[in-house]
């Protein structure tokens, strides 16, 4: 696609002024050594195959995004189906991190189970794991969005596909929505093997 990272230049006119800003927010805008631009994408990357604009800070603080509110201030992470032996804690340690990351109290909802008549699920035909269809999580999510739900977002260990077309995704949101499904299936080095046998049925 002709990708090339950004200049250091370019990098500053996209952040543009930071007069007013904190002393610790300047420090964040600023390159340096722990803010290395974006490398030159690998065959097979996201941006060697899609067109991605890119965004000045102005431009991203003028768009249509959802931000925190009086009301709408909690994360709830959301965990789908079984987990394996072990597996569990992941999701307690996950709303601590994003808790401390994002300044917003994350809670953990009970675990949802979904059923065949909510879902839709395939067999991958590569790897003959069994898949779940994003937009059936993300409409399901959408019905019981607690009213102070900044977002909820579903973590899952059943691999994911957006559409028919797709091998598989890792995760998909709706941003109007407030909602999001991640799975966690392709972290574990055991999904590449015949080892990974832990396969929910919906």
């Amino acid at each position: 696609m002709g990708f090339k990272p950004p200049t250091v230049s370019e990098r500053i006119r996209a952040i543009g002024s930071t007069q007013g800003l904190p002393d610790v927010c300047k420090r964040a805008l600023e390159p340096g050594a722990d803010t290395q631009p974006i490398v030159t994408p690998q065959p097979g990357g996201w941006l060697s195959v899609q067109p991605v604009r890119g965004e000045s800070f102005e431009r991203f603080a003028q768009s249509d995004r959802n931000q925190p509110g009086k009301i709408r201030n909690r994360i709830y992470l959301q965990p789908l189906n079984l987990f394996p032996d072990g597996w569990a804690s992941l999701v307690e340690r996950l709303a601590e991190y994003a808790t401390a990351y994002f300044g917003m109290q994350t809670e953990v909802l009970p675990r949802l189970t979904l059923r065949g008549e909510q879902i839709t699920a395939r067999t991958n035909p590569y790897t003959e794991n069994r898949q779940i269809l994003t937009f059936d999580v993300l409409a399901v999510l959408k019905k019981s969005l607690p009213p102070d739900a900044f977002c909820v977002l579903a973590v899952t260990v059943q691999d994911l596909y957006p559409e028919p077309r797709w091998n598989f995704v890792l995760g998909q949101a709706s941003l109007h929505g407030r909602v999001g499904v991640y799975s966690f299936a392709r972290c574990d080095p055991a999904f590449y093997t015949s080892l990974y046998l832990f396969q929910v049925h919906p």
